[in-house]
């Protein structure tokens, strides 16, 4: 059987900037993305059905016949028999949420309207359709990615110079160096991928996740529902936040219940308000409404979009959102919407789209990642919409 992540429009506008940059099944939530956990359940290959400016980036593969599953949707093992059990022109739905369907070769467009036989689904489904969905089921999801990729495998010694307390276990990849850290396992296991170093000093504690090449600097204090994306660089205090990779916030400072796109970079000393001082619920801004909008959260931090940047000591207030490929310094406190491509702080202007394709190109660089065709028409596109995507009609 074919299978095909479709991003409903929808949600795939309400998760931006997250999703400026790559289909929704790239997103990262516990340790894997959403595609590599449906591969895993599935035990096949998943391709993307997105906008027609991500087709490049993350190809489509079709067959006559195709099972199509809601990306912004995370499986398990009743809800994948559930999909994989579906018969030519089922429809899988829960509530007013289309969760799957069975048919040939569609467009995105044509996929969004797809009317089949309905049968609903009664178990809890877990699915993300805002921004801070993803931090907010990220402990979460470590826990259940944890037990999908540790299962019958042997993890690499915890050498000696470390300790460790708590109930749940620590699983190292080969090729990691982690010592004289001190693990709290009593919420949730620690996940540590390949090559992955952790240096002395660092607190960690569980449910946590640190993906092939990342490094955690010394001293560090990582609280639970964290995981750094692959090639991720990490100082300071970090709590329930979700680095998609290839990003650097390297020195100290806090940022908490937070998602942070690829190719970020935060300047020593940054710090974000997760919690307002009269303690009400947070607005955040929405790209669906182009406005804020209540989160109904206490708890709710800094959203940042790929390929941004900010400079020393900067401060993000509770509930921030910024765009994407954007330049952010200044000692006051940011606005709380920065929008993409611009230069400054609470006084901004337009970033020159060849000093910020110059800026990619470097860091990309600087991971051995070559910034090609395919990227640079991506950041081409992304840099035509995001005017019309982000101001308010």
């Amino acid at each position: 059987m074919n299978y095909i992540l479709f991003d409903q429009k929808s949600i795939r506008n309400s998760l931006l900037p997250l999703t400026f940059f790559r289909s929704i099944g790239a997103i990262r939530c516990g340790i894997m993305t959403i595609k590599e956990k449906w591969e895993r359940y599935l035990k096949n290959p998943v391709s993307a059905l997105s906008v027609s400016y991500l087709k490049d980036k993350f190809p489509v593969h079709f067959e006559a016949d195709n099972i199509y599953i809601n990306s912004a949707v995370m499986p398990d093992k009743d809800l994948s028999k559930a999909v994989q059990n579906l018969q030519v022109d089922d429809q899988l739905v829960q509530d007013n949420m289309v969760l799957a369907f069975r048919t040939g070769k569609l467009s995105w467009e044509s996929s969004q309207n797809f009317k089949g036989k309905a049968i609903s689904y009664k178990n809890p489904v877990e699915h993300i359709q805002k921004v801070y969905d993803i931090f907010k089921k990220n402990a979460g999801q470590i826990k259940q990615d944890y037990d999908c990729i540790v299962q019958d495998r042997q993890s690499q010694n915890l050498s000696l110079t470390n300790t460790k307390i708590g109930k749940y276990p620590v699983f190292i990849e080969e090729g990691a160096v982690v010592e004289a850290v001190i693990f709290n396992t009593d919420d949730g296991p620690v996940y540590i991928g390949k090559h992955v170093k952790i240096l002395e000093g660092s607190m960690v504690r569980g449910p946590f996740a640190a993906l092939n090449n990342s490094v955690i600097k010394m001293g560090a204090k990582i609280y639970g529902g964290t995981t750094l994306g692959p090639s991720t660089k990490v100082g300071g205090e970090i709590k329930d936040t979700i680095f998609f990779g290839n990003a650097n916030k390297g020195h100290d400072g806090y940022l908490g219940d937070s998602v942070i796109g690829e190719w970020c970079n935060l300047g020593a000393d940054t710090n974000n308000s997760n919690l307002k001082n009269n303690y009400s619920k947070v607005k955040l801004w929405d790209y669906s409404h182009k406005d804020f909008v209540d989160t109904g959260l206490q708890f709710c931090g800094l959203i940042m979009g790929d390929h941004s940047k900010c400079g020393i000591a900067t401060m993000f207030n509770t509930g921030t959102v910024v765009g994407v490929s954007s330049n952010i310094f200044g000692g006051d406190y940011q606005p709380k919407f920065f929008p993409s491509f611009k230069w400054g702080g609470q006084q901004y202007t337009d970033y020159r789209f060849d000093k910020a394709v110059e800026v990619a190109q470097a860091m990309m660089q600087r991971r051995q990642k070559k910034f090609d065709k395919i990227e640079a028409d991506l950041f081409e596109a992304v840099y035509n919409l995001v005017e019309e995507a982000e101001n308010p009609t």
